[in-house]
């Protein structure tokens, strides 16, 4: 019988991937000579030596777990073999200055942007309705509606109006120090480069959460032009309502309709990475393919956000050391410590992680996990590290503090000034945003033939050997403009599959 391919990260690894389709059955001899004692499924891993109880399996030359009890060579290494071991010691990283590999810069790349007055470029010309409490969230469902059916057809150069409603801004804590991260992250939302500093704020008029505060400082704009409260004594009913609603929306699509795009620079990308719905492939194709784009787009100049503290927490030995300065390398320590203690007063069991769509896909462990999570974030150096709710600051990797959870990285991400996102699945998640384009990318082939209409490109060829890793993310690249430019549609912007945002509340509610 022909020997069969199994992938094998490096020389150290006594695991190896299998990368079949239908999996390979019992008796199969793969590459190395060993021949597998049960039949395994596809994603999940093969002992490619024997494993003593105790001892360290090892993949990625990282130990991702120990042995709960003897592994033959040849056998399925399932999730209950897997003993967890302990996260790396935070106090015992030390933030040093490393000599980095700096990679050449990469000039004359450009895409077709929507240019604002501070400097900003948006991939998207929305009307943003931000909200400053929940309780109007029924209205500016009603006025998104009404707005996309009457007024919109009249201002072609408008895309979408998207509606900013949370569950915060009454009931809650206003003053309490973890308070900031809700607000702040309001705030930057509706700062978004894509609303082109257009922002209209329906409040209610009793809330803790001013609408004032959500609104631009620039002296030359009158926040009584942005702002409506549906308690005004001028409103005599609902439809007198939605008719001020309605004519603050029709000035404000007016200037949005003059804007037009521009030949902006490949720096003026700010870049999103996530995953989400991960397998056993994502740290082999998806998340390493996103990784050279994301070198890429940082050799041009431009911003490139990783996230989820949860999934990259026990990779902090590796993260640390490439912080471009000690006081970055402090502040990464500093957030992924915040967390640990965030967790710990909530009692969490960090065994909750891989979820049971990850171990389908051959995920054992969060070790396992977090290895394959941070090959999205590349090579480059980590110039900034981001509180959850914070602003950009620096062109280049940034680490933005957020929860694993999607939706909340990606309302996070887009706080932070994320223009384009692009989101690595293995088990598949029909995850979009309405603020932003989102590339969403296909670990494994298999995937990406059943979901033909929801992936936009399929990083599987990499585990087949037909495509490299630096195939696909000059692909990807590339992609990232077309999109950026308009030029591409994304499959989420097609099909209109769009998810709420949802809020990081670390504070109490009263």
């Amino acid at each position: 019988m022909e020997t069969q391919r199994i992938i094998h990260t490096t020389e150290w690894d006594n695991v190896g991937i299998v990368p079949q389709r239908q999996g390979l059955p019992k008796g199969t001899t793969v590459q190395d000579g060993t021949v597998l004692t049960e039949d395994i499924p596809m994603g999940h891993k093969v002992a490619l030596a024997d494993i003593p109880q105790g001892e360290a399996i090892i993949r990625y030359g990282e130990t991702i777990g120990y042995a709960r009890e003897n592994i033959a060579r040849g056998e399925w290494v399932d999730t209950l073999k897997l003993e967890l071991p302990a996260p790396p010691d935070l106090r015992e990283i030390r933030p040093t200055v490393k000599q980095q590999h700096s990679l050449p810069p990469l000039e004359g790349y450009t895409f077709e942007g929507y240019r604002n007055a501070d400097g900003s470029v948006g991939t998207k010309n929305i009307l943003g309705i931000a909200t400053s409490v929940q309780c109007v969230a029924g209205i500016t469902q009603f006025i998104e509606q009404k707005i996309r059916r009457e007024l919109l057809p009249r201002y072609p150069n408008v895309d979408e109006v998207v509606a900013l409603n949370h569950s915060y801004g009454c009931g809650v804590a206003i003053d309490a120090p973890a308070a900031i991260v809700p607000i702040r992250t309001i705030q930057h939302l509706g700062q978004h480069p894509n609303f082109g500093d257009e922002l209209m704020v329906i409040g209610l008029g009793c809330e803790k959460l001013r609408p004032e505060r959500l609104v631009s400082d620039h002296p030359e704009q009158d926040k009584s032009e942005q702002i409506l409260y549906l308690q005004d004594e001028r409103f005599r009913g609902f439809s007198e309502m939605v008719d001020g609603i309605m004519q603050m929306a029709d000035r404000r699509l007016q200037q949005l309709n003059r804007r037009k795009r521009e030949t902006c620079a490949a720096a003026d990308l700010v870049v999103g990475m996530q995953c989400g719905g991960s397998d056993a492939f994502s740290g082999l194709t998806g998340n390493p393919a996103a990784g050279f784009a994301a070198d890429l787009i940082v050799r041009a100049g431009g911003t490139v956000f990783f996230s989820e503290v949860t999934e990259v927490r026990d990779a902090a030995h590796l993260l640390v050391p490439r912080a471009a300065d000690p006081d970055v390398g402090h502040k990464l320590i500093a957030e992924l410590d915040w967390y640990d203690d965030y967790l710990a007063r909530g009692k969490a069991d960090r065994s909750a992680n891989p979820s049971p769509g990850n171990k389908r896909g051959g995920l054992s462990t969060v070790v396992e996990k977090a290895l394959g999570s941070i090959a999205k974030s590349g090579t480059s150096p980590i110039v900034d590290v981001l509180g959850p709710g914070e602003k950009v600051r620096r062109k280049g990797l940034n680490f933005v503090a957020t929860p694993a959870s999607d939706f909340v990285c990606g309302t996070l991400q887009l706080a932070a000034g994320m223009n384009l996102h692009v989101f690595i699945t293995g088990r598949g998640t029909p995850y979009g945003l309405s603020m932003v384009p989102v590339i969403k990318v296909s670990s494994n082939s298999k995937l990406s033939d059943r979901w033909f209409d929801l992936i936009d490109l399929d990083a599987g060829p990499i585990a087949y050997g037909t495509k490299t890793i630096e195939e696909m993310g000059w692909e990807l690249f590339h992609m990232m403009l077309e999109v950026a430019s308009g030029r591409m549609q994304v499959a989420s912007d097609k099909l209109g599959l769009y998810n709420d945002l949802t809020l990081f509340n670390p504070g109490p509610l009263t």
